[in-house]
C-alpha cells in the first residue's frame, strides 16, 4: 500500500489529503509501518504498536467519514521517546533496570495527543535515562543517523529524531534536559523544539533532573511543531511546576515579512575555539543577511559563558542522584539474581548490574557534589551561577527579542569518537544547556548543509513563555 510522501510532508497537507481518502488514516499507518520495516537497522524503535495503530486508524477513518468533528491531530502518526508513560505499554528509559516494566497510566501529553485523535505508532530508543548526547548509551543498542549510518544521531532523544528523519513518523516527542531534542534535531536536519520550563506538563515523564526536564517536539516544519505544542501545552493538576495559565494558540498563518526583530548573539559563543569554523562562518553570514534585511543584530558580551557547562553538570547530576534512588529492584524492574543478600548488598548488586556506565557515572558525580563537605563548594555555587544566568537573561530580553546561538560545536560525529572522553562529550553541550539552566524556550532550525554532507542549523531562543514570538520568527527564517 505505497503512498507518495507528499501528503505526509506536513500536517496541513495530510489533512487536505484525508478529505479525498476515506481510508486515509489506515493508508498512512501502513505507509509508516513499511518505512519502519525498511529502516529497522537504524534501531530507532524499541517497540512498534502495529495492530493497535491500525485499529485506531480504522476507527478514526470511520469517525471522519461519518461526519464527526476531527481532532487537531486527526490521524497524525506520532512516536514517543521511551521515557514517556503510555498506559499498558512497556516503559524502560532504555535501561536494563526497568526490564519488564509496563506503565499503569498515561503521561498528560499522551492523554492530550489521544484526545485530539493522534495515532501513537511506537516507542523510541534513547540514551539510558536520557543521559547522553549520542544515543550510544542505550541498553538496547545504538541508534544510527539515517543521513550517514556511521555517524551518531545525537542524544538523548536520538531515536525520536531518526523516526522523523527517516519518515517513520510524522512527528515525535522527546525530552530535553540539556539539549536532548535540539541537538539530535540539528544532527538529523529537523526542527527540534524545547518549550519554556513549565509550558508542558512533566507528569508521566521519567525524571532525570526535575528542574531542567521538559518534553520537546520533533517535526519537519515549524507549523507542525506549533500545532503539536498547542495540543500538549497547558496547566495540569498532576504537575505543580507547570504554568497555571492557559497557553495562547500558536497560529503562524501568513508570514509578516515587514516585521523587524532585535537579535542578539553571544560573541564568546561564536569565537569559541571548539566551534567548527565552517559553522561559525555560516552563522555569521546569516546574521549579516538579517542585518541587510533591516533586523537589528548585535554581539553581546557574556562573561559567564565558561561557567555554563560546569554549573549544568553539577546541578543535573545532583538531581539525577536523588531521582534515580527509587530504582532499587524491590517494586519493579530488574533485580539481581543473587540469593540471600542483605538489603544493602542487594541494592548495590541490583543497581550496579541494572544501570549502564554513563548513568552510574552521573549518579556518583551527583552523590559526590551533594555530600557533606562538598555541597557548598559545588552544588551551592552552581545554584548561585544559575541565578546569575537567569538574572542576566532577564536583562538581555529587555533589550532584545531573539537570542541566537549555534546548536552544537560540530555536525554529527562518528560512532565511538567521543565515548572514551566523557569531558569532551559534556563540553559538546556548551550551546544547548543554557536554555535549560534559565528555563527559556529554544528551537533548532535546520538551515544549512556542511561541506561534509551533514546538516546543521541555528538555535533560536526567546524570553520565558514567548513561544509564539519564537515560532513566528523561526517560521519566517525557514522561508528564506
Amino acid at each position: 500500500m505505497a503512498v507518495d510522501m507528499h501528503p505526509f510532508d506536513s500536517i496541513t497537507n495530510y489533512r487536505r489529503w484525508l478529505e479525498d481518502h476515506p481510508d486515509g488514516c489506515e493508508q498512512a499507518v501502513h505507509h509508516y509501518l513499511e518505512r519502519i520495516r525498511e529502516h529497522k537497522d537504524l534501531n530507532a524503535f524499541l517497540e512498534v504498536y502495529e495492530d493497535e495503530a491500525l485499529g485506531r486508524a480504522r476507527a478514526l477513518d470511520k469517525k471522519r467519514t461519518s461526519g464527526n468533528p476531527m481532532g487537531k491531530l486527526h490521524g497524525v502518526v506520532v512516536a514517543l521517546k521511551d521515557v514517556i508513560a503510555h498506559e499498558g505499554h512497556s516503559l524502560t528509559a532504555a535501561s536494563k533496570i526497568l526490564t519488564g516494566f509496563t506503565s499503569i497510566y498515561n503521561a498528560t501529553v499522551v492523554e492530550k495527543l489521544l484526545a485530539e485523535d493522534a495515532i501513537i505508532i511506537g516507542r523510541n530508543n534513547c540514551d539510558e535515562f536520557a543521559m547522553g548526547s549520542t544515543n550510544e548509551n542505550s541498553a538496547y543498542g545504538k541508534v544510527l543517523n539515517a543521513r550517514c549510518t556511521s555517524r551518531v544521531p545525537g542524544g538523548s532523544s536520538g531515536g525520536s529524531a531518526v523516526a522523523v528523519q527517516a519518515g517513520m513518523a510524522m512527528v515525535s516527542l522527546g525530552s530535553d534536559t540539556g539539549g536532548s531534542v535540539r541537538q539530535p534535531a540539528d544532527f538529523c536536519g529537523l526542527v527540534g523544539f524545547k518549550p519554556t520550563y513549565g509550558r508542558i506538563s512533566r507528569y508521566g515523564l521519567i525524571a532525570y533532573a526535575s528542574s531542567f526536564d521538559q518534553i520537546g517536539i520533533f517535526g519537519q516544519t515549524v507549523p507542525d511543531v506549533a500545532l503539536v505544542l498547542e495540543v500538549i501545552a497547558g496547566p495540569d493538576e498532576f504537575d505543580s511546576t507547570v504554568a497555571r495559565s492557559e497557553p495562547p494558540a500558536f497560529p503562524l498563518g501568513n508570514i509578516d515579512r515587514s516585521k523587524r526583530y532585535r537579535i542578539a548573539y553571544f560573541k564568546e559563543a561564536l569565537d569559541h575555539k571548539g566551534l567548527d569554523p565552517e559553522i561559525r562562518d555560516t552563522i555569521l553570514g546569516r546574521l549579516d543577511d538579517w542585518r541587510r534585511q533591516g533586523h537589528t543584530v548585535e554581539a553581546v558580551g557574556f562573561e559567564l559563558f565558561d561557567y555554563i557547562v560546569p554549573a549544568y553538570y553539577v546541578l543535573t547530576t545532583a538531581e539525577a542522584s536523588s531521582n534515580l534512588a527509587r530504582f532499587d529492584g524491590i517494586r519493579y524492574g530488574y533485580r539481581t539474581p543473587e540469593e540471600g543478600l542483605e538489603l544493602t548488598e542487594f541494592y548495590k548488586r541490583t543497581r550496579s548490574e541494572g544501570f549502564g556506565r554513563e548513568v552510574k557515572r552521573r549518579i556518583l558525580l551527583g552523590t559526590f557534589v551533594l555530600s557533606a563537605g562538598y555541597s557548598d563548594a559545588y552544588f551551592t555555587r552552581a545554584q548561585q551561577v544559575r541565578k546569575l544566568l537567569m538574572d542576566h537573561t532577564h536583562m538581555l530580553f529587555k533589550e532584545f527579542d531573539i537570542l541566537v546561538l549555534p546548536v552544537s560545536p560540530s555536525t554529527a560525529f562518528k560512532h565511538g569518537e567521543k565515548m572514551s572522553d566523557p569531558i569532551a562529550m559534556y563540553l559538546a553541550d556548551i550551546y544547548t544547556v543554557y536554555a535549560n539552566l534559565t528555563g527559556i524556550p529554544g528551537i533548532s532550525l535546520p538551515l544549512f548543509t556542511h561541506t561534509n554532507g551533514m546538516p546543521f542549523g541555528i538555535q533560536v531562543m526567546t524570553s520565558r513563555f514567548k513561544e509564539l514570538l519564537l515560532l513566528q520568527f523561526s517560521h519566517q527564517m525557514m522561508q528564506q
